[in-house]
């Protein structure tokens, strides 16, 4: 646990000295209930057409907004493309790392916490910018992926597709511990199981939102497991047999996609020797950063293609690939060990005996997974 919790403590100390905010996104706080407490920033493009889509965009851990906009370049495609994106926003008082609490069913179930206020915040956008309600989708990185899945499984009439980068699959977690857990060591549940817990959120029958999952597979803070998983829950979903897989393995990326009716249904793109992050190419407004990776590769554009709000996406071969890819994959080990050494005891401790609870809460607390 502590592992975990160094790794997130020591990212949002290097994210708060970063300095980069973007200043081209409107803050929208009349937009309706607001149970979780969450900021709404938003953004259209000049003279945005009547009926565009709409995006909306989940920041990660330790992450804002605003940061998460300057290095992704969804703002820069939304000029280019002509859709609306809405970037919700974590509060630190509900979560001391800036997670949204995907693992809380307070906060992550339909009508309730973080997810109605994102779900309010899709409705003040339709209206607003008048985008439309039928091209509504949704993608996060991460704490943000994660609650990008809840999101499809709470509001399935509302979401038409969502992506999910360095995520977990719907369901995965209700408590703190689970959280933990699943994401080193998910639990084993067949694709049925899975694809029930989706079910279970609503009393929608379909149709279902598309999804395309990401995953780095040297990620050591979300076991890349929960990527198959997902694909396992969504194919379940979509009535499409597991097995039945695409598969076009490639030096920059490996992609196995799902069909129904014609139509990718599912899709799930590993990046080799990736580590945890938001794979990207450095082109269009997109820029590198913590849990941002220049791996030559755009998940950014590759989501939007995939969503039909921009067109097929261009890989370049980025110089130095594997090297980029390596560091991304082995730097959070080096965090880890250094901070894990101030968040355990000593071997002797003053005072008498060894306080667990009080070191697993501390470590809980570092990656926010406790307020």
């Amino acid at each position: 646990m502590a592992r975990h919790g160094a790794f997130f403590a020591d990212l949002a100390d290097r994210q708060s000295g970063s300095g980069s905010t973007s200043r081209r996104l409107t803050e929208i706080s009349d937009f309706g209930p607001n149970p979780g407490s969450l900021r709404m920033l938003a953004y259209a493009p000049a003279g945005l057409p009547k009926n565009a889509p709409l995006v909306v965009v989940l920041h990660g851990c330790t992450q804002t907004a605003e940061g998460y906009e300057s290095h992704a370049g969804w703002t820069k495609l939304a000029d280019a493309e002509g859709f609306a994106v809405v970037y919700p926003e974590q509060s630190r008082s509900n979560n001391s790392q800036g997670c949204f609490n995907w693992f809380l069913p307070a906060d992550s179930a339909r009508g309730l916490g973080e997810s109605r206020s994102i779900r309010g915040m899709v409705d003040a956008a339709t209206e607003r910018f008048g985008t439309d309600p039928k091209r509504v989708f949704v993608t996060g990185l991460s704490a943000g992926g994660a609650m990008a899945a809840a999101l499809l499984a709470d509001y399935p009439e509302v979401f038409a597709a969502g992506a999910v980068i360095a995520g977990l699959p719907c369901g995965a977690a209700t408590s703190v511990g689970e959280a933990f857990e699943a994401m080193s060591h998910p639990r084993e549940r067949s694709a049925r199981q899975l694809g029930d817990i989706v079910r279970a959120r609503s009393t929608h029958t379909g149709p279902w939102p598309r999804i395309q999952i990401w995953h780095g597979s040297a990620d050591r803070t979300v076991t890349p497991k929960n990527a198959d998983a997902l694909a396992r829950q969504w194919t379940d979903v979509h009535g499409v047999a597991y097995e039945t897989a695409h598969e076009a393995p490639g030096a920059q990326s490996s992609r196995k996609t799902w069909t129904a009716g014609g139509r990718a249904v599912v899709e799930l793109i590993s990046i080799p020797r990736m580590g945890h992050g938001t794979p990207l190419d450095g082109a269009g407004g997109e820029r590198k950063g913590p849990f941002m990776l220049d791996v030559g590769i755009s998940s950014t554009r590759e989501i939007a293609a995939f969503f039909g709000v921009a067109g097929a996406a261009v890989t370049r071969a980025a110089p130095h690939l594997s090297d980029a890819r390596a560091q991304s994959a082995t730097k959070p080990d080096v965090v880890q060990r250094k901070v894990t050494k101030r968040l355990e005891p000593d071997p002797e401790p003053r005072g008498g005996a060894l306080d667990i609870g009080a070191v697993i809460s501390r470590a809980l607390k570092a990656a926010g997974l406790m307020r």
